[in-house]
């Protein structure tokens, strides 16, 4: 049943929760809401949050079938391409469950729904540092946690970050804050600029970037981008790749100096713990680190739009066709 969203969801036995009904399309759904078992938590959504580049991916359906089993989001219902209900950047109150959760803020990889039910341990305490607002960036920094793991900025890198999404201003944020790094972010947005040097980096065009980077971390999701990171790697230096492409095929450029500057190109992906902390660290523990770092007041500049969540259907539309503006798009749900 399509219907407008409850305005002061009150009512507990059903939910809200938007759906891409097909390639393009998303709608406002109204569902069914069981009571929790012993073991789960009944969360009343208070912000969400759109993953720019996944969810668009799959708001325009271009989810590769082969990848379509590891793309699901952990409470994700329906399959790609459509209908499907799709997210996973949720934070909100527990109304029920087990003590001690009822009352507590927390994040969950859900889905966009004005409330859910989820065991116990899908769902993870946002400290008291952090406000419910900030919390929704904590699937970005986790994302940019683990690729800092994957390749790690030493003591006096110049790090390179092409690409001033969200993601790889959070990567930028954290690079700076090791001793002795200097850390450049590389954009075509000039706007970006402001952000980029409150997190402590400088700021360059991709035609004045600074060449012989110890450490390059591309985050555009563009052919262009990953083509400067490569560029501006100095010899044996490291280029992660960060971004996702869905369908598109991408040119790599690997003649000319590639190989004589033995560069490596490798990639990187928050589905597993990285390699060199999988046997300490556990999902929940990174987890529990990526909503620590959020408590930086300096964070709330990448929260730059926000909509009630009957208006996430065209919001969606929108972020798909580019909307270049934004950075991390909340999604701001009624109050009880």
């Amino acid at each position: 049943m399509i219907l407008r969203p409850d305005p002061d969801m009150r009512n507990a036995d059903h939910a809200d929760a938007c759906w891409v009904v097909e390639p393009g399309r998303a709608e406002i759904r109204r569902e069914p809401l069981r009571a929790p078992g012993h073991d789960e938590v009944l969360v009343r959504a208070l912000h969400s949050a759109v993953s720019r580049g996944t969810e668009a991916l799959v708001f325009r359906g271009e989810v590769p079938a082969s990848e379509a089993e590891r793309m699901r989001a952990p409470f994700q219902a329906g399959d790609f391409p459509a209908p499907v209900k799709y997210g996973y950047c949720s934070v909100g109150i527990v109304e029920a469950g087990p003590a001690p959760w009822p009352g507590r803020t927390v994040f969950c990889l859900h889905p966009h729904q004005t409330r859910y039910v989820v065991p116990v341990a899908a769902v993870h305490e946002v400290p008291a540092a952090v406000p419910a607002g900030r919390a929704v960036l904590a699937a970005n920094m986790e994302t940019a946690v683990n690729a800092l793991w994957d390749a790690p900025p030493r003591l006096g890198d110049h790090v390179a970050v092409v690409g001033a999404g969200v993601v790889g201003l959070l990567a930028a944020r954290l690079a700076a804050r090791v001793p002795g790094c200097s850390v450049e972010v590389i954009d075509v947005r000039p706007e970006r600029r402001t952000i980029a040097e409150s997190f402590g980096a400088r700021f360059a065009a991709p035609a004045d970037a600074t060449p012989q980077a110890d450490l390059v971390l591309h985050a555009s999701g563009s052919e262009a981008g990953l083509r400067t990171a490569l560029r501006v790697a100095g010899f044996e230096a490291t280029v992660l790749e960060m971004s996702w492409y869905g369908r598109r095929e991408v040119a790599v450029p690997l003649g000319e100096a590639f190989h004589s500057r033995r560069l490596t190109l490798r990639s990187t992906q928050v589905g597993h713990v990285a390699t060199a902390r999988r046997s300490r660290w556990s999902h929940r523990r990174r987890m529990a680190l990526a909503l620590a770092l959020l408590a930086d007041p300096a964070l709330d500049a990448l929260v730059t739009d926000h909509a009630p969540f009957a208006a996430l259907p065209d919001v969606l539309a929108r972020l798909a066709d580019g909307a270049a503006g934004t950075l991390c798009q909340r999604i701001d749900y009624a109050p009880a």
